[in-house]
């Protein structure tokens, strides 16, 4: 099943009107599973909302980035209103203070209501918009997790403010801010200035990453910060890497299976869902355990794979890859054998297993 834009209408009693939603669900997405999904909402979703599904759609097939669900909120004719600043207070009034309070208290329940989000949520904007979604780090528990700010038309005040409030953010936080050379000379000004103040910060709650994109103009810098946003808000999440493995895999002061373990933890406690064990992963590990010479390391990662995998040649590969480090070729054979009746994963098939075991008969008859 591919993703496709779903049309929604919500009716806002805040906004004393209707508001017309797109919304992408993951690729074979389950209501049944025990799976929650990070939510994306995406202002400006008029024309924001494609570029936006369409990088996670991509980058979660390749499982670069996890699935997510995406939320375009089209704003049409009402921006203007949507996103007003008070000329005094320079925070939203009026109709954008509904707007605002439609975010909060309508969308983000009904969303979470019809489908399986996890409470990590990120809110992207651009322009005008892109300054609106700094009001929500305003809250004193901010509702989102992660902020991408593309070319923002800030309000007055609003780059000492955000300077003041990120330096005492007790909560993890991404926050994501883009221009580029030929963006509005004004906006580029004020984003500058901003980074400049941004970058200083020395809190380790606040992950951010400053974009300034060369031959890029206001409207064509978006389609280079999304996937670079993505990627600055997913990183933890990614496979493992040539560069993770030599640099932080191979240099780990406990077993490559414990560094395995922990990652995983980090991102369930980072982004509120448990990952699935991916074959990217386990292929690092079990080579980390390989060259470290880690016996305990292997043999956890194949009780660990059996569970996970039961039902692939997964399991029985790297069973008899642990029958092999001890020596014993002929339940190596075996286990390669069986493998033959359970199903190919991403990297193992029928011809890998039938390899394996030519070269472990040639071992048994040595």
């Amino acid at each position: 099943m591919n993703a496709q834009a779903i049309y929604k209408t919500l009716n806002s009693y805040k906004l004393g009107a209707d508001r017309e939603l797109k919304i992408q669900l993951p690729r074979n997405y389950n209501p049944e599973e025990k799976r929650n999904y990070p939510l994306i909402i995406v202002l400006d979703g008029d024309y924001l909302f494609e570029p936006i599904a369409g990088n996670i759609d991509y980058q979660s097939y390749w499982e670069d980035i996890p699935d997510c669900i995406v939320v375009g909120v089209k704003q049409g004719d009402s921006r203007e209103d949507d996103l007003l600043y008070d000329e005094e207070t320079y925070f939203p009034k009026e109709q954008s203070a509904a707007f605002y309070e439609f975010i909060s208290s309508e969308l983000l329940p009904y969303i979470e209501g019809e489908y399986k989000a996890s409470n990590f949520r990120i809110i992207v904007g651009h322009d005008l918009s892109a300054n609106f979604i700094n009001y929500y780090l305003f809250k004193d528990k901010p509702i989102f997790r992660a902020f991408i700010a593309l070319s923002p038309d800030f309000a007055p005040e609003m780059t000492t403010r955000l300077h003041q409030r990120l330096k005492i953010l007790d909560q993890e936080t991404f926050y994501y801010l883009a221009t580029g050379d030929a963006d509005v000379k004004a906006l580029r000004t004020s984003i500058i200035k901003s980074d400049s103040l941004i970058s200083s910060i020395e809190n380790e709650k606040v992950l951010y990453k400053f974009d300034d994109f060369d031959d890029a103009n206001h409207y064509g810098l978006v389609g280079q910060g999304i996937p670079k946003a993505l990627n600055q808000i997913f990183g933890l999440f990614k496979p493992i890497n040539a560069r993770e493995y030599k640099e932080k895999v191979l240099t780990y002061e406990e077993s490559p299976y414990d560094y395995l373990i922990k990652k995983y933890q980090d991102i369930e406690y980072f982004y509120g869902f448990e990952k699935k064990l991916i074959e990217n992963d386990i292929r690092a590990i079990a080579a980390a355990s390989n060259k470290k010479d880690d016996f305990y390391s292997l043999e956890k990662l194949t009780k660990l794979v059996k569970k996970v995998f039961p039902e692939s040649m997964l399991s029985a590969y790297y069973s008899g890859m642990l029958y092999e480090k001890e020596g014993n070729y002929r339940k190596a054979l075996i286990q390669y054998k069986s493998g033959l009746l359970l199903q190919p994963s991403q990297f193992i098939d029928k011809e890998i297993m039938l390899e394996k075991m030519y070269d472990t008969q040639e071992a048994l008859n040595d």
